[in-house]
């Protein structure tokens, strides 16, 4: 059976178990405030970043043995990137309303 997806959002909701599957392993070893979302973001976006054709049975292995390391690291650093475009956000704010 050959499976090919049009969108990425046919692909995410085919591979949803997989993700909440992941997310649980991540929560019970006490990496908590992951989403199925951000997990799916860190391989979109490092993992599969140059990737192309993956098969059906690679995004589920990816999304299974991810490194829980170093998705936590990730979340940490797009954590502490959005603090940092929110605060010059607010100077700029402050800078318009003098």
């Amino acid at each position: 059976m050959d499976l090919e997806f049009k969108t990425q959002q046919e692909l995410y909701k085919r591979v949803k178990p997989a993700l909440e599957a992941k997310r649980i392993e991540l929560e019970r070893l006490g990496i908590s405030k992951i989403t199925r979302e951000d997990i799916w973001s860190y391989l979109k976006e490092v993992k599969w970043q140059n990737s192309e054709n993956l098969m059906l049975s690679d995004v589920v292995s990816d999304i299974l043995h991810l490194d829980n390391k170093r998705i936590s690291s990730y979340m940490r650093k797009k954590k502490t990137r959005r603090g940092r475009s929110e605060e010059n956000e607010k100077r700029r704010d402050k800078k318009e309303e003098k």
